[in-house]
Order: structure tokens, then sequence, then C-alpha cells
């Protein structure tokens, strides 16, 4: 489906269609959604669609219940990156989370749910104020915001909530070094009826002084038990301080060995 966007962009450029006439608003990616999106979450913003802005996912999402994400905007990191916030176009909430790298690396990986196929995009802010746009369509089975998750399902979120996990790899990207948390929460979209809203809404890494290293703004749409990967500069070491919260208040607090 991405091809066939691609395509299409590219037949009507060479018709001498103007972007005006585009029903998608000149997106590469094809998609009839792009504009009202541009207006919510760009309102009218500078933007340029870029390669150097990489979301992958995967061709086909066989479990929509935890369909898995990685952003990558380290080629814009000369640029200073201030924020990445990742939307979903045709899930029932658009919005998945907001990450700002403050001192690690822009880049993290992620698991959400999807509710049907669509392009998942991100938007990057440069210090510049300049907007970096780049996507990509993922095929999905559907149907993975409005069913309960297992946890839900079996009754046994309650004797895990916001119980984190965390482990620091060396060297698998040069100068980084990668950690992957997972907090324990099932992240209820809303959308099953009689489930209200559940989802944690910020978590934040700081050192030993109190100094963040960066700060993620969560959404319904991240899969439950959030698995969260963030690639940290090498110098990253010793004893770190996670602190979060979810929408009903309740904190999330764990020392992370780095």
């Amino acid at each position: 489906m991405q091809r066939r966007a691609v395509l299409g962009a590219a037949a009507l450029a060479a018709a001498g269609v103007r972007a005006a006439d585009d029903p998608t608003g000149g997106d590469p990616l094809g998609s009839m959604q792009w504009p009202g999106l541009r207006q919510q979450y760009l309102a009218g913003a500078p933007l340029r669609f870029s390669e150097a802005v990489k979301v992958q996912g995967p061709r086909f999402a066989d479990d929509a219940m935890n369909v898995p994400i990685q952003v990558d905007a380290r080629a814009l990191a000369p640029l200073g990156v201030e924020r990445i916030q990742v939307v979903v176009d045709r899930n029932p909430v658009r919005e998945v989370l907001t990450y700002e790298p403050l001192r690690a690396l822009p880049m993290l990986a992620f698991r959400i749910r999807m509710e049907q196929a669509s392009p998942v995009r991100a938007f990057v802010k440069t210090r510049d104020g300049q907007w970096h746009v780049g996507g990509s369509w993922v095929q999905a089975a559907g149907g993975g915001c409005t069913v309960p998750g297992a946890t839900r399902a079996d009754g046994s979120w309650s004797r895990t909530l916001n119980q984190v996990q965390a482990r620091v790899f060396d060297d698998l990207i040069e100068g980084s070094r990668r950690l992957r948390l997972r907090v324990m929460h099932p992240m209820d979209t809303g959308l099953v009826a009689g489930i209200p809203a559940f989802y944690i809404e910020r978590l934040e890494l700081a050192d030993s002084a109190g100094q963040p290293w960066w700060r993620v703004a969560l959404h319904e749409p991240v899969s439950e038990n959030p698995l969260l990967t963030f690639e940290l500069p090498a110098r990253a070491r010793g004893v770190m301080l996670l602190r979060g919260r979810d929408n009903n208040g309740n904190r999330i607090e764990a020392e992370v060995a780095a």
C-alpha cells in the first residue's frame, strides 16, 4: 500500500495537479487523514517530509495489540532534536507518545495497538522550530484498540501494577548504551465496554543529581505492559531513577542501574 501511495503522489505531480487539488495534501503516504492530522497536531507550523526520520514497523502486524515500532531521528541530531511525536492516522486515539530526548539519542522503540491498517508517523521538532515528518504504512489484522489486554481479561494486572524491569546493553550502537524498560500496566484504551481509560501518562529518567536524561508522555495506544527502548550516551553510568505516574495518580518509581 505504501508503494501505491508513492506512485499516486508521483502521478499527480506528473499530471501537473496542484497541491491544493490533492485531497491528501501532498502526503507521500497518500493518507486522506493527513490534512486533518496536520492541522490537529502542527496547526500550520512549517514542516518537511524527510527521509532523515525513519519509522520502521512490520509489513504485516499479525498481533494488532503488540505492533513493534522504531523511530530513528539520529540524522537530525546536529540540528538539536527537541521532541518526537508519534501518531497513527487511522486509530480511534491517534496520539501514541511524545518523546523529549534531552541528553539521550533521538531514537526509541516501543509497541502499540492498531485498530486497522494505517500510516504510523513521527513528527520531529528541531531547535530551529522546523518539523520533520517521517512515516510508513503498517498493515494490521485490526481490532487492537477495542479488546481488553491479557492481564485485564484474567484480572492479574492489579498484582503487578507499575512494577519495573530494566536492563542495559552495551555496544549495540557505537557510542551509546541501550536501556530497555518494561513497566507493568494494563494500558486500557477506554474503548472496551465497562473499562475506562487507564494508562501511564509520563515517565522520566533522571541521574543521581536529579537531572533528567529523557522524558516521555504516553497515551492509550501504547501496548499493555509497555516495553520501551532508549539509546543513552556511553557516558550514562551509575544508578538512575525512573519516575512517572498514570492517569489515576498512581506513582512509578524504580532505580535503574546504568
